[in-house]
């Protein structure tokens, strides 16, 4: 009976639904297909993101639900050994391995990238069109376009300094592809060739999806970016003494003897990033001296434990309700970043009382224990590709002035231009000394970053020197925009119109659906011909008509949605661990206590804000107006038009 039910409510769905998604909505539960139902119908119109702040979360939760059910795949095989107790493991381990406690090697460094879309194999194309036609024809900079007073380069570094603490492929070192430049390309490009490892492939054991590809990071939030993805990169950043970080009289990352700076991932990296690292591990000292003088009994480990819990936090917590806030500047995302932190009853009743109720009126964080919907925790193949962000950088860094009085609006005189291949690996390191830090964060806050469009990728990065794990240099140049586009492909990652699909969203019927652009419209057709179905992920990011506040495209938003939420709701740490008893008394009051990267910059450089910084947040440009007060609660706010 409840099969004809199921098949009669069916028919009578599809009526109503886009035809792509009638399979999909066939293996949903009657009520999951009432729920997509809604979503589609309010997709069809075009108006979530113009909807009052309560409907437009009711939509995005719906959205998030379908998401939980339908799109976490996992890869490889689930153990089912005998589960440990999280009391014999109160602290962050080095390789991530013994958070979740029915899955010790779930999150640990060599765990599998999981899946929020079925493998999409490419074998026959991975080379059509060419990736270094694509990166040539509709990616390479062409004039640079910024973000305005929107985001920063600090936000810019600030998401790879995420990337660097959650993902990086295992490469295959024993083979390399090599890509030669065609003809009608060959005098645009940088590089007339270039060579590379692959991606390396691993049996998973599964029936399902029988290869993947492993992590070298661990995926969980857990500040490896600064400590190391494992116990040999952690013996080198540790001082043993006090629970603390190593970090150089000035600031800045210390180098070892030949010249790599020592942080917990140190890979591809630049004066931006280190920057950052430098700043928290400045913030986890700070937390160990905090500690040791309240707890003066503890010993060195117990420090170092304590003070990357609290840090980790720190990170997550900066990253979940600014830096997010700032990427999608609207009321709706503002309210749904808060909730998934503080609930929708807010943070002064979360601070009073304490997590009431599940994760809609307490938040995420603080649940009696961690959510993986069935599905072994990790980060997935397809959240790599819609990070693929480079566009964000510009060519040069804008060296402001500090040695003066601040101009309007605390804006310092610009000194000098600095490119940006001048800032990157072991030159980075020496350029970033010569300058110092606080004049790299004052220039870097002054400075909007590139925008996430076509025709905005760097050029600098498509003749860029990789390094391997260890932070030093590869003998091979790389064109990494060419690079990147074969990547999704090589990882079988779906191309745009199918990734859209599958994360039910309403694919594209011709160009003129993806963009108004006529100019960029004619390009795609040179690359693509007709067909829309070839069109890679990244380009159609790119090309996507972006949301009125949010610096990403929809479609990579979607993802955001779903493992944003992931990232805490997973995490023992953040749900049944995030209490007093594991973070002590006074690391909790830590986290609970700092909101923004502002009030962590303040702790260490309390005269860079007050001198130089005119914005609300630190990821916005620094010279932009402070937010408005607005006497309209957040929850009753409709979109401005």
């Amino acid at each position: 009976m409840a099969f004809i039910t199921k098949a009669l409510f069916n028919n009578i769905l599809r009526r109503f639904i886009h035809q792509d998604f009638h399979e999909a909505v066939s293996s949903m539960t009657i009520i999951d297909a009432f729920l997509f139902l809604m979503v589609h119908s309010v997709d069809r119109l075009g108006i979530w993101h113009r909807l009052p702040v309560v409907l437009g979360l009711i939509y995005l939760a719906v959205r998030r639900h379908l998401h939980q059910q339908y799109n976490l795949i996992n890869v490889g095989e689930t153990p089912s050994g005998v589960r440990f107790s999280p009391g014999d493991y109160p602290y962050r381990t080095a390789d991530g391995s013994y958070n979740d406690p029915f899955n010790e090697g779930a999150g640990s460094q060599g765990s599998f990238f999981g899946r929020n879309i079925m493998p999409v194999h490419q074998t026959d194309k991975l080379m059509k069109p060419d990736p270094m036609v694509v990166a040539t024809k509709l990616l390479t900079r062409t004039q640079y376009k910024d973000t305005d007073k929107q985001f920063n380069m600090i936000a810019a570094s600030w998401i790879q300094f995420m990337i660097h603490d959650w993902i990086d492929h295992m490469e295959n070192t024993n083979q390399q592809v090599e890509f030669i430049a065609p003809k009608e390309v060959a005098n645009k490009c940088p590089l007339s060739s270039f060579k590379f490892y692959p991606t390396k492939e691993f049996p998973t054991g599964f029936y399902n999806i029988k290869s993947g590809a492993k992590n070298i990071r661990t995926p969980w939030w857990d500040g490896s970016v600064i400590y190391g993805s494992n116990k040999e990169r952690l013996q080198k950043v540790r001082t043993f003494t006090d629970g603390k970080l190593k970090i150089s009289e000035d600031g800045l990352l210390q180098q070892d003897e030949d010249g790599i700076p020592i942080s917990g991932d140190i890979r591809n990296s630049w004066a931006g990033i280190s920057t950052l690292q430098a700043l928290f591990i400045k913030e986890h000292n700070a937390v160990c001296d905090t500690l040791k003088k309240e707890y003066p009994d503890l010993n060195d480990e117990e420090l170092y434990r304590y003070a990357r819990l609290v840090t980790s936090a720190v990170i997550a917590k900066i990253h979940t309700i600014d830096w997010t806030v700032e990427l999608l500047k609207t009321d709706m995302l503002l309210a749904g970043m808060r909730a998934n932190w503080y609930g929708l009853l807010g943070k002064k009743f979360k601070d009073t009382f304490g997590h009431v109720g599940g994760s809609s009126l307490g938040g995420l964080v603080g649940l009696r224990k961690p959510v993986n919907h069935g599905v072994p925790y990790s980060l997935t193949e397809e959240f790599t590709s819609v990070y693929r962000l480079h566009q964000l950088l510009p060519d040069s860094i804008h060296l402001r002035n500090i040695n003066v009085a601040p101009g309007p609006n605390k804006s310092p005189p610009l000194l000098e231009e600095v490119p940006m291949p001048d800032l990157i690996g072991h030159k980075g390191e020496k350029t970033l000394s010569q300058i110092g830090f606080t004049r790299q964060f004052v220039s870097m806050g002054h400075q909007a970053c590139g925008a996430l469009e076509l025709w905005n990728y760097p050029s600098w990065l498509r003749d860029l020197v990789a390094q391997d794990v260890d932070g030093k240099d590869r003998p091979d140049h790389v064109d990494l925009a060419a690079l990147e586009i074969y990547r999704d492909r090589e990882r079988k990652v779906a191309r745009y119109n199918q990734f859209r699909r599958a994360l039910l969203l309403i694919p594209i019927s011709k160009w003129e659906d993806l963009t108004e652009d006529k100019n960029a419209i004619e390009v795609l057709k040179d690359v693509y011909g007709d067909d829309v179905e070839e069109l890679d992920l990244m380009v159609g990011l790119m090309a996507e008509k972006k949301i009125k506040g949010f610096a990403i495209s929809e479609t990579a938003f979607i993802v955001f949605l779903l493992m944003a939420t992931r990232r805490l709701e997973a995490d023992r740490f953040f749900t049944s661990d995030f209490n007093e008893e594991t973070y002590t008394k006074k690391g909790f009051e830590w986290v609970n206590t700092t909101e923004s990267l502002k009030d962590v910059l303040d702790r260490h450089y309390p005269e860079i804000s007050k001198k130089w910084m005119n914005s609300t947040s630190a990821f916005s440009v620094w010279d932009s107006p402070p937010n408005a007060p607005n006497p309209i609660p957040l929850y009753l706010r409709f979109p401005s038009s």
